[in-house]
């Protein structure tokens, strides 16, 4: 598939700009791509610690909410790329959190 090459003119501007590969800015979805990864992060690096678990499985599923959801609207391909990233950190980090104590146990008694 052929990619236009970016001009100076067509460079976007902004702390996202990396993300925009179309030349336009898109808040929402960039936003929602980098929640993700930090989202997968944390859960991937709390689910190597036993007793994080109740961190690790919340903000897995999160993670593997809010990328999905920004799968369904992303623009460009780098948005896609780093939110299969960050969902596939917070999806290993949901499921080592559910083996090592799930969403709720301990929390009521």
């Amino acid at each position: 598939m052929a990619q236009a090459a970016r001009s100076s003119e067509q460079a976007p501007r902004g702390p996202f700009s990396l993300l925009d590969t179309d030349g336009r800015p898109h808040p929402v979805e960039d936003s929602l791509a980098v929640l993700t990864l930090l989202l997968g992060a944390v859960a991937f690096g709390t689910s190597l610690a036993d007793h994080l678990y109740l961190t690790s499985s919340w903000t897995g599923l999160v993670g593997v909410l809010t990328g999905a959801w920004g799968q369904l609207i992303s623009a460009t391909t780098a948005e896609r790329f780093v939110l299969i990233i960050g969902m596939g950190a917070a999806a290993v980090g949901f499921y080592l959190g559910m083996a090592h104590g799930g969403l709720y146990s301990g929390m009521f008694g």
